[in-house]
């Protein structure tokens, strides 16, 4: 990877810098969770800190591990080698001493077949964490637990996260299809509520494929295309912001979201186009595909190589393309927002704020201690 501290020290964070991942959440499905509105600074603010503590602890994990298990974890066997030895050769010309028996006790530590080539993040992370904690609390004897507690961690992690981005992709999908046909866009509504569902699981379901069939286990393809697109979220979600300060008359606060947008627009449009259009083929997703391809023409690829390569061609045309229409929908909105923005400032259009239709919810348990229960309407909807 050849890529700058600017813009891709943030880029590669992600939501260990700014998430706007949860920009979706905290509107899509925080609101239909917590009994009133005064709830939604403890549980925001406080989610993020606990998200940026979990970024502290993946670094301090892998900070835990020497450099050669590390290496051996988390590179593919188109990097290092398919097979044990050659793996731990390539590694130790690094400069990093590693032994065969190394990896191969350490995988029988954890209760692992092998750690060789497990790209992705999650199983360097639970042998960080294992070691970590066993080296606390009961020692090496203590080490397979505590690894599959860290993967269990994980795993629960992933399925909320993929649970709520179906949700609120859900809700998405039925409220624009519903600007068309109406039926569709009612909450209630079951074939609605499955089908925009099943659209949604359809499309993470082919990125995850993709990755899982990518040469280089996905990661140097996807995680780019994953921290661009998250940062662009975060600059819609501030831009949004910044907007209804403006509507609401606070100038005052303007400044809290304007100087962070300003940033991300300018981080996550030079990283896009440096992803797009870069010359260089360890930059550039498109001068990547466009040497890959020569190599094949060229014979320099094995045969038995040839359709792995072609498929991570693919894959690196497609980030280029998603890559730019993330861009341009950012740069479509950005637009639209400084038009908003002057217009307000300069009093040619009047600053209207509409708030969504007042929803009670059925039944919520009262915190008062008078009775079991209560009906509340400080929550919207009861999806």
């Amino acid at each position: 990877f050849a890529g700058k501290i600017f813009p891709f020290c943030f880029i590669t964070i992600a939501c260990g810098a700014v998430s706007g991942f949860h920009s979706l959440i905290s509107s899509g499905t925080t609101p239909k969770m917590i009994l009133r509105e005064g709830h939604a600074r403890f549980i925001g603010y406080g989610a993020m800190l606990l998200e940026s503590f979990v970024g502290v602890m993946a670094m301090v994990a892998a900070c835990a591990m020497t450099p050669g298990v590390y290496f051996a974890i988390n590179s593919p066997p188109s990097i290092v080698g398919a097979t044990a030895d050659a793996g731990a050769a390539t590694i130790s010309s690094w400069g990093y001493p590693l032994q065969p028996e190394t990896m191969t006790n350490l995988a029988h530590a954890v209760g692992e077949i092998t750690l060789w080539n497990r790209a992705g993040g999650a199983p360097s992370l639970a042998v960080g964490m294992a070691q970590i904690f066993s080296n606390t609390i009961g020692g090496p004897r203590l080490l397979s637990i505590w690894y599959h507690f860290a993967i269990m961690f994980e795993a629960l992690f992933i399925l909320t996260v993929l649970d709520a981005g179906t949700r609120v992709g859900r809700f998405m999908v039925q409220e624009l299809v519903g600007r068309v046909w109406a039926p569709f866009g009612r909450r209630g509504w079951m074939p609605g509520i499955l089908l925009s569902s099943a659209m949604i699981v359809a499309m993470w379901g082919y990125f995850l494929y993709q990755g899982v069939t990518d040469p280089l286990g996905g990661i140097n393809s996807l995680w780019p295309l994953f921290g661009i697109g998250n940062q662009l979220l975060a600059a819609v979600a501030l831009v949004v912001a910044t907007t209804i300060l403006l509507k609401m008359k606070k100038l005052r606060w303007i400044w809290v979201t304007l100087v962070p947008t300003v940033w991300l627009v300018i981080v996550t449009m030079t990283a896009s186009y440096q992803k797009i259009f870069d010359p260089s083929s360890r930059l550039g997703f498109l001068a990547n595909a466009k040497d890959l391809a020569r190599q094949i023409t060229e014979g320099k690829i094995a045969a038995a190589n040839i359709a792995g390569t072609q498929r991570l061609i693919f894959n690196l045309r497609l980030d280029a393309a998603v890559t730019a229409i993330f861009a341009l929908m950012v740069l479509v909105l950005v637009v639209e927002a400084i038009f908003q923005w002057y217009s307000i400032l300069s009093r040619r259009r009047e600053s209207v704020l509409h708030e969504s239709p007042y929803i009670a919810t059925r039944w919520a348990p009262n915190f008062s201690g008078a009775g079991h229960g209560t009906a509340v309407g400080d929550a919207i909807g009861d999806d």
